[in-house]
């Protein structure tokens, strides 16, 4: 979309373009600046960084303060991409004013563009109040992580025609309580196609198949930085944790071996000074 901040007018644009949008998450600032680098669309600041970045087992023990801290450090290094805040569990379940207030941080206090928060249906009136407020957001519906455990865990959502109509009528109910855009994660493709062409707001699949309006990934999945478990719909179009490994084995036997730090890596002084401050020490 060119060098200029990408705005929430652009996203909408895309759809209408038939152009795919490219989202992937960051959590810290040098992983921000590469997204920008890379000239993605969407930066994502994911609560999925209390598994990636944290060492969790899931998102649930994330915080208001946790998703803060890494959105700031993101959103210094993308100058171009629309970032988005991820609302954290609780931040927005217990009352309607606590998810405005909660919304209204993230920008703040972390710097986004945009959050996002997770639920359909149900949770459309909390987002129609936060966007009254004058915070763009988007959602999220299919498999919603934040949940799993009451779906039956990570897994794909959407098999039957019942449950795949509930999650039609979240993505209206969605789009309806005034979100600019919308995650779609672990569903069948077909269904992931029938939503897309359902809304009038992009549909941004993550394990929805490709005939949605464009895609996420976890940047730490995408890159093989994070291993613990590879989920279907990720491509790993690198595999940078065993070069990380290697290196730092590799610094290990340097260090043991004194072959580092060489000449080139260290600092001298005039040969004057070092008599001087030998005579010093000994005296």
């Amino acid at each position: 979309m060119g060098n200029k901040k990408i705005t929430i007018q652009d996203i909408r644009q895309a759809k209408k373009d038939h152009r795919k949008i490219v989202m992937v998450t960051a959590y810290d600032y040098p992983f921000g600046l590469m997204a920008d680098e890379a000239g993605v669309d969407i930066v994502l600041v994911g609560d999925s960084l209390g598994m990636v970045v944290m060492g969790l087992d899931g998102t649930v023990e994330v915080t208001m303060e946790h998703m803060i801290h890494h959105i700031r450090a993101v959103s210094r290094g993308c100058k171009t991409p629309l970032v988005i805040g991820d609302m954290p569990f609780m931040s927005y379940n217990t009352s309607v004013r606590d998810a405005i207030i909660n919304a209204g941080r993230l920008m703040k206090e972390g710097g986004c563009d945009v959050v996002k928060l997770e639920g359909g249906v149900d949770f459309a009136p909390t987002i129609e109040a936060i966007v009254k407020a004058g915070i763009p957001v988007q959602g999220h519906i299919g498999l919603t992580p934040q949940t799993a455990s009451a779906l039956g865990g990570f897994k794909m959502q959407g098999k039957d025609a019942k449950a795949a109509k509930r999650i039609v009528d979240d993505a209206k109910a969605l789009e309806d309580a005034g979100v600019f855009s919308m995650i779609l994660e672990a569903v069948p493709a077909p269904l992931g196609e029938i939503v897309a062409e359902a809304v009038s707001v992009p549909v941004i699949g993550i394990g929805a198949g490709s005939q949605v309006d464009g895609q996420v990934l976890v940047t730490h999945d995408m890159i093989g930085l994070f291993d613990k478990f590879i989920p279907k719909f990720v491509k790993q179009y690198t595999k940078i944790r065993p070069t990380i490994i290697e290196a730092m084995k590799a610094y290990k036997e340097d260090v043991i071996n004194q072959g580092f730090p060489a000449q080139e890596h260290s600092f001298n002084m005039p040969d004057k000074a070092l008599e001087e401050l030998k005579k010093m020490i000994q005296e």
